[in-house]
């Protein structure tokens, strides 16, 4: 998932909640990851309204993102590609999918010498790749960098991506309003990796988030985001701590193995809350027989929108919905609670871990 957020749309608005998801599109269907899309079909949008939602100028729009091997990036690439089929005015070039950095530099440098339009880009290491995304921009070709950002703002025109820090604050605020009358709660974290900032992020919404609610972590470990190192460390917690009230597992893809180790423990006597918002731990939710109560989204459903934007700006076209003549510099979206109350409301913009 993401790195950094841009400089100033970090920690703010911590005690809003789970806001609505999306940015400005109407979307349907559902994702999966499989190789050949199976039978799901892929979140997109409706392309707009008015001059937006007619034919304009062809474009070519050049993709990059790393490989699908986890749930989320592979919903990220069918969506950004179900997206462009949605417009009979864009010629979309994916390059092949690699978390190889010199691969994806090399697939930058295709892009520029055959001149596409613009570029949608998810690097497998924004940093690394940061001085050919300025190369592509300095040569006349507008970059929208998709989640993981560039380590300079003259890397690209437009930043969409989601909000780290709110996803913590959501998962929070969540089971702060579930804990309130319980006296001294233990609460568990499941991070991804630690070292990320974008774990570092979600680690901080959540704490913060507690903080208003006068609660705080009692017991957290970090796992890989994979479903492997989530039951492995999960299994580990659930021995450290012979009582738990609530969980927050970063990541769904993970839960996979997280849902595994309390299955084999036995132990039911708290709730949990994840995070990413999979089809999986939505169907968690909507049956309501297991301890996923909630999940907080990051919706893959931001490779579409992305798209959407690419198109507007090669086309010099502005959001419909916006008073302003340009696409906006940066967009983050929210990040919404999803519990059994609303969960067929969100299902369609899950994606399968």
């Amino acid at each position: 998932m993401t790195t950094n957020l841009p400089a100033g749309v970090g920690r703010r608005r911590f005690l809003l909640g789970g806001a609505a998801i999306g940015a400005g599109a109407v979307l349907t269907g559902c994702t999966g990851n499989s190789d050949d899309g199976g039978d799901a079909e892929a979140v997109v949008g409706s392309g707009g309204e008015g001059d937006n939602a007619e034919s304009g100028p062809d474009v070519t729009i050049g993709f990059l993102a790393p490989a699908a091997d986890h749930g989320w990036i592979a919903a990220i690439a069918k969506n950004a590609k179900a997206q462009a089929e949605q417009f009979d005015d864009v010629t979309l070039n994916a390059a092949e999918s690699s978390n190889d950095v010199n691969v994806q530099i090399s697939q930058m440098e295709t892009f520029i010498s055959d001149e596409v339009d613009v570029i949608v880009a998810l690097p497998y290491d924004g940093k690394s790749l940061t001085q050919i995304a300025q190369q592509a921009m300095e040569a006349g070709i507008p970059v929208v960098n998709l989640d993981r950002i560039f380590a300079s703002s003259l890397a690209y025109r437009t930043y969409i991506g989601g909000d780290n820090y709110g996803m913590g604050v959501a998962a929070g605020n969540y089971i702060g309003g579930r804990l309130a009358d319980v006296d001294a709660p233990v609460i568990a974290e499941i991070q991804g990796i630690a070292a990320l900032p974008l774990t570092q992020d979600r680690s901080a919404g959540f704490r913060d988030a507690l903080a208003t609610h006068g609660l705080e972590v009692t017991n957290q470990v970090s796992a890989e985001f994979t479903s492997e190192s989530g039951e492995e460390v999960t299994s580990n917690l659930l021995q450290a701590a012979p009582k738990i009230d609530a969980i927050w597992n970063h990541d769904d893809d993970q839960g996979i193995g997280v849902l595994a180790a309390i299955a084999n423990a036995g132990r039911d006597e708290f709730f949990l809350v994840g995070g990413a918002g999979s089809t999986n731990m939505m169907n968690e939710i909507k049956n309501g027989e297991s301890v996923v109560e909630a999940t907080v989204t990051y919706s893959p459903s931001m490779a579409s929108s992305a798209i959407m934007l690419g198109r507007l700006i090669a086309q010099g076209k502005k959001m419909s919905d916006l008073v302003e003549n340009e696409v906006p510099a940066s967009i983050v979206l929210a990040s919404a609670t999803v519990t059994a109350d609303n969960v067929d409301e969100y299902l369609p913009l899950g994606f399968e871990s």
